[in-house]
């Protein structure tokens, strides 16, 4: 608590100066060649640690009671855990050895 009875607010550049330095990171780690599940996790990593701090701090809900809370969390991790059911698909690269052939051949009856 500040002085006179009044909440002290978060510092919002410090929290700002959080989200660069997390932004900055994801631009580090998208740029070199990393394996695709690696780079993967990673970005999403720290997209959600962004998200929490977004939500946390600027949407207030830090402060909030706990049943938003959950309904916040709930559909966050069924989105992970979709994420995560769907990446040996997403992964794979013999799915595009499939798609390749019928692309250069619609190039080639084409002309």
């Amino acid at each position: 608590m500040a002085q006179n009875g009044h909440k002290e607010h978060p510092k919002y550049m410090y929290i700002f100066l959080w989200l660069a330095i997390l932004t900055a990171i994801e631009i580090g780690v998208a740029i070199p060649e990393y394996s695709v599940v690696l780079k993967a996790i990673l970005l999403i990593g720290l997209a959600c640690g962004k998200a929490f701090l977004v939500a946390a701090y600027f949407m207030h809900l830090k402060l909030e009671k706990r049943t938003l809370a959950v309904i916040v969390i709930t559909p966050f991790l069924i989105c992970v855990f979709l994420v995560i059911m769907l990446m040996p698909d997403l992964t794979n690269d013999s799915r595009l050895d499939e798609v390749a052939p019928a692309a250069e051949s619609a190039d080639t009856n084409a002309h």
